[in-house]
């Protein structure tokens, strides 16, 4: 298992035996090795490895992924900018992202509805597509086809005139580096669970997102990369209230007017 999970992974790095050797601190050959089966990685090795890849240890040791079917397993970050020969691409944080999915008996992918009283196990199962299958599961047909989709409930009134319990839809964003500044997102990070914020990307100048809210009472605030686990691009919401429009007093002036000449008309017919 370990010797398919690494092969696998280092390809989805675009990485060398050598490269990968020198990311893990060991000789090329003892990469090799593991790869054939000849020899198992030390615990310490098997640790920076799951980091490596952004998984855990115990997915990279009972979770076979060249066969795991409805789980994509994705990079962020392109390669740097430069004159000389590019370095193969890195992922945001230096990780490796596994994107679990369900599908409906017609093979097209489910959008899976995260509850806020399920947010917190969300954090524990988001890539594990058998805690996604107990999730509530639907479609829009409106949304692009291209994409792989999911909606949360939000919680709170950072976001006004988004109210608290609205249900966001977005789209997975596997390079987090095109996310223009000012976008709305759901951020799923370690440290604050979800939240539904603008994203100010800083990746290259301070590896780590600055996340507004649209309600002036709240502060920005700074979440590292290495914190976060998905963000997702906000493309559609589902809510129950309905916002109410705010009348100036020449609104309300032009409105009673408009009932005054009304009026006026009635009783002249």
């Amino acid at each position: 298992m370990i010797n398919t999970n690494l092969k696998f992974c280092r390809r989805e790095l675009a990485l060398t035996q050598a490269q990968m050797a020198d990311k893990l601190g060991i000789k090329r050959s003892l990469v090799g090795a593991y790869e054939e089966g000849r020899a198992e990685p030390r615990l310490a090795t098997l640790v920076n490895m799951a980091r490596l890849f952004g998984i855990t240890l115990d997915q990279l040791v009972t979770t076979d992924f060249s066969k795991k079917k409805n789980t994509k397993i994705i990079g962020s970050l392109p390669a740097p900018e430069s004159d000389d020969q590019p370095e193969p691409p890195t992922p945001a944080g230096g990780k490796l992202r596994v994107l679990a999915f369900t599908v409906d008996q017609d093979q097209n992918e489910n959008i899976e509805l995260v509850p806020q009283k399920a947010a917190a196990g969300y954090l524990n199962g988001y890539a594990d597509r058998e805690y996604l299958e107990v999730l509530p599961k639907f479609r829009l047909p409106m949304l692009s086809q291209t994409g792989t989709y999911r909606a949360f409930e939000i919680a709170g009134d950072s976001m006004l005139p988004i109210a608290s319990g609205t249900v966001i839809v977005g789209r997975y964003v596997e390079d987090w580096s095109t996310i223009k500044d000012g976008t709305p997102c759901i951020v799923v990070s370690s440290r604050d669970g979800i939240v539904f914020k603008r994203v100010f990307n800083k990746l290259r100048s301070g590896a780590m997102f600055v996340l507004h809210s649209d309600n002036p009472n709240f502060s920005p605030y700074d979440v590292k990369v290495d914190d976060v686990l998905e963000i997702w691009e906000a493309k559609s919401y589902i809510s129950s209230t309905f916002p109410i429009a705010e009348l100036s007093l020449e609104r309300v002036a032009s409105l009673v007017l408009d009932l005054q000449q009304q009026v006026a008309l009635l009783r002249k017919a």
